[in-house]
């Protein structure tokens, strides 16, 4: 996911101006209206949400740094919302199966999304705001004016300070007790602080560091053999493969992926080419079980399912993180492999 950290900064003028000034969309609130379809609320738009503060967020569900950016929204939603906070998901998608509404309806469902949700398919929301990052927000004040931008994960502290500050522009009691308080499990856990490996890609697109031995057959089912040492952030593929465009597919029998990497979770984004189909896997972790460096998603004997395509968690490493090889193998046919990411 393309993502940044973004400082607003001012020299002059009171704090507030320096928290919520100097964005580069600041301006009108662009038009919601081109959402294929809403979740958890009507269609919303800038004359009904006139008189209120809105925080806007891009994001897609299969994508780490949106997800570890959801307890926050959550929480920002519930404490604020007798203040006059609405928050608006905006889901745009970076995989075609994100495009798919019964997929988005299905993820809002199981990661508890309680705000409005704007399905983007056709990315017409992302163009209109000119947006380039997932995640993404943008804070709106009462007037339908674009007050604060940030692009990426972090800023937290600043982000609800913002909101606040403009709760309290718009006359709106604010709830006491300081900032919220975050503590998430599993996916959406905060990344730690020893990442090395970085987001990789399966589809000949934007595929890199690809160490299987054969060249890749583009959109054709070809055999690829497992590398036998892989340096760090390499991968490889093992088993009859198609590597497509923004996925590899496994097509016959069983087959392996294999990735080294340095980070304490390891994440895969996975789908079934047959939907309603599970595909079983079993994970090894330096060629044994995973045991107590197992993820949400997998056992501690390393097992686990693809039902439906989403993130799957495969590895969280405990205190000590360290150069690890994750292979998977899978004991059935139509697996999509899409990414790998870390934190």
């Amino acid at each position: 996911m393309k993502s940044i950290a973004v400082w607003i900064s001012a020299v002059a003028l009171i704090a507030f101006a320096a928290m919520v000034s100097g964005a580069k969309g600041e301006g009108r609130m662009p038009s919601l209206e081109g959402a294929t379809a809403w979740l958890n609320s009507a269609p919303l738009n800038s004359k009904s949400l006139r008189g209120k503060v809105v925080l806007v967020n891009f994001w897609t569900y299969s994508c780490i740094n949106s997800l570890r950016e959801l307890p926050y929204l959550k929480a920002w939603a519930a404490k604020y919302k007798d203040s006059g906070l609405v928050v608006v998901g905006v889901h745009t998608p970076e995989f075609g199966f994100e495009k798919d509404a019964a997929n988005v309806k299905t993820a809002v469902f199981d990661l508890n999304v309680p705000y409005a949700v704007a399905i983007d398919s056709d990315r017409s929301i992302w163009s209109a705001f000119h947006n380039e990052y997932w995640p993404a927000r943008y804070l709106v004040d009462g007037k339908g004016r674009i007050r604060y931008e940030h692009f990426g994960e972090g800023d937290y502290e600043k982000s609800e300070r913002a909101i606040v500050e403009l709760l309290r522009e718009n006359g709106a009691p604010v709830p006491e007790g300081g900032l919220v308080r975050i503590t998430a499990l599993g996916a959406e856990a905060s990344p730690s602080n020893d990442v090395r490996s970085p987001e990789t890609y399966a589809g000949y697109e934007r595929a890199e560091r690809l160490a299987s031995h054969e060249r890749v057959a583009r959109d054709s089912s070809k055999a690829y053999s497992l590398p036998i040492a892989p340096a760090l952030n390499q991968w490889g593929l093992g088993g009859m493969w198609t590597v497509g465009r923004e996925r590899s597919l496994l097509q016959t029998g069983s087959g392996r992926i294999v990735f080294r990497f340095h980070a304490r979770d390891l994440h895969v984004v996975l789908g079934a080419a047959r939907a309603g189909r599970a595909i079983r896997f079993k994970v090894t972790l330096d060629g044994a079980a995973p045991a107590e460096n197992h993820g949400v998603d997998s056992s501690p004997e390393g097992f686990g399912e693809v039902r439906q395509p989403r993130l799957y968690q495969l590895i969280r490493q405990g205190e000590r993180v360290e150069d690890r090889t994750l292979e998977v193998e899978f004991l059935d046919p139509g697996v999509e492999l899409f990414s790998f990411t870390f934190g």
